[in-house]
């Protein structure tokens, strides 16, 4: 289409619909439409048509499995993940705990430690997304620190960076302009087999048994890179990128490993994964926020000295040794999700879904928490085949708009541009929602949705449906119900949809409570079409 033409149609609307209709806030017809008004051949109208949309409980379980926990994939699978740590408490949607549960692995299989092999410390690094360019950087600090058995004179940098905004949610500050909220980090040893190939070990409400506590620490917000130089040279003793740094427990990893040298136990992996079946991160609190990190930038690092006979002198030299933690060796890793409803408006919600009319107040949550079903009633349908066999009204652009509720979700938690999708969906003979693909416009190549007003209440999304919807109007697909979760499908490296399977919604953090078939609320969701009358 020209700009011609596009400026004589955008004049057309604005003369049919007058101050009604905010030309600078709605997108344009999309071009599976454009074709109608080429050289003035259609005319334009808009109408909204009522939905039914329900609550669906998803029973605050979902896939949370290492299959589930990606964000970006290539031709050859995973290329990253995440996954989530902390916890949150709101009135909408009540308290939710996110905890991560992972194997681990030797670097090398039968690994040996050397003679009589002693543990100096074990630390666990977690690397949040950070705002590189608010680096902080702390006065040069001079000490003694001890080498394997010198103590050397060294100085001590320590960068600080904040961690990046757009991997946290909820309270992340105590209050407007306060301190950042605390975060109360503990590792624990698992006791339970993480058996991917188990269905049980692949949702979010796996119940897992854990032993020995290794280590704990409270996170501020702020991550540090630390860079150790020798006094006496100026060559560098120790670097770390920025990263959360827990110690371990080292008399754990003495009696869990070196003690072991040479033994069955740790000899492949198999055995390895048996005997020392994982860790556990989780926080002890109950509210704050949650906070996405990847697991691919984790390690776990065991400083150790073993005996070296140097000619007849005794030394004993400082090593280390990783464990491998990343999802790219085998190592099954489980988002593990708790909820606490009482009280909280979506438990009020969920004992009363109509899905024969629909309810006034949709609630949607990433993580197991609930979604939202759309149906376009049949009598709407209907009406837009007979409108279009009878009139030649041809469906130019289709969007679903949803608005969140101005009474209830009236904050400033996150609203991100992106962070909720649709998809079709059937009901299969157990009454679950089932889905097979993509809605046809994402296939066809078109947008799937836009976002308007996120800094303000109310906010609201339009969902492009206008193939979907010609399809059944204007050609032989039955009308199907469309899923609304909340999270994104995933893309590839080159840019492209994975899969419809592949979302993120595994471990998306959002909510929102929206406006739903309250035929009293101006807002309520609707279907807007804006079709073409050929002349």
């Amino acid at each position: 289409m020209t700009h011609t033409v596009k400026r004589t149609l955008a004049i057309l609307f604005m003369a049919v619909f007058g101050s009604a209709f905010l030309y600078n806030c709605e997108p344009e017809a999309d071009s599976l439409g454009e074709q109608l008004f080429i050289d003035g051949a259609a005319e334009g109208n808009v109408s909204s048509y009522d939905l039914i949309a329900y609550n669906i409980d998803n029973h605050d379980s979902i896939r949370s499995d290492a299959s589930r926990l990606v964000e970006v994939i290539n031709t050859s699978g995973i290329s990253s993940s995440r996954f989530v740590l902390g916890a949150f408490s709101e009135g909408q949607f009540g308290m939710q705990k996110a905890s991560y549960l992972t194997q681990l692995r030797m670097s090398t299989d039968n690994f040996s430690f050397g003679t009589t092999p002693k543990v100096d410390s074990v630390v666990l690094v977690l690397r949040p997304d950070v705002v590189a360019d608010s680096v902080a950087t702390l006065p040069l600090k001079d000490e003694s620190i001890l080498v394997g058995t010198e103590t050397v004179p060294v100085s001590t940098e320590i960068k600080t960076y904040p961690t990046s905004f757009n991997y946290k949610y909820g309270k992340t500050k105590l209050g407007p302009g306060g301190t950042h909220t605390l975060m109360h980090i503990n590792v624990d040893e698992i006791t339970t087999f993480l058996d991917g190939n188990d269905v049980a070990f692949k949702r979010s409400n796996v119940v897992v048994g854990t032993g020995a506590a290794l280590g704990s620490t409270v996170f501020n917000g702020t991550v540090t890179a630390k860079t150790i130089t020798k006094k006496s040279d100026n060559s560098a003793l120790f670097t770390s990128d920025a990263g959360i740094r827990i110690r371990l427990d080292k008399d754990f990893f003495q009696t869990k490993i070196l003690d072991k040298n040479g033994k069955p136990e740790l000899m492949d992996a198999a055995n390895f994964t048996r005997y020392f079946k994982g860790i556990k991160l989780s926080v002890t609190d109950t509210d704050g926020y949650l906070l996405q990190i990847s697991p691919e930038s984790m390690e776990m690092i065991m400083y150790y000295t073993n005996e070296k006979n140097d000619n007849g002198t005794i030394t004993r030299p400082q090593s280390t040794f990783k464990f491998l933690l990343t999802g790219g060796v085998g190592n099954a890793r489980i988002g593990q999700y708790e909820y606490d409803r009482t009280n909280s408006a979506w438990a009020a919600a969920k004992s009363s879904i109509n899905e024969v009319d629909g309810d006034a107040k949709l609630y949607a949550q990433g993580m197991g928490g609930p979604s939202i079903a759309v149906k376009i009633p049949d009598v709407t349908i209907a009406g837009l085949k007979e409108s279009y066999l009878k009139d030649k009204n041809a469906i130019m652009s289709a969007k679903i708009r949803i608005y969140t509720d101005a009474a209830t979700w009236s904050n400033n938690y996150k609203r991100t541009t992106d962070n909720l999708m649709i998809l079709p969906v059937v009901k299969d003979s157990n009454g679950l929602l089932t889905s097979s693909g993509f809605i046809s416009d994402l296939t066809a190549g078109f947008g799937m949705i836009k976002s308007y007003d996120l800094d303000k209440n109310p906010s609201y999304y339009d969902f492009v449906v206008t193939k979907t919807v010609k399809d059944i109007v204007e050609g032989s697909e039955t009308n199907k119900i469309l899923l609304v979760n909340t999270g994104k499908f995933v893309l590839t490296t080159a840019g492209a949809l994975g899969g419809y399977k592949f979302t993120t919604r595994g471990f998306a953090t959002e909510r929102g409570v929206y406006v739903g078939s309250d035929k009293t609320n101006a807002n309520r969701i609707q279907l807007k079409i804006t079709y073409g009358t050929k002349k």
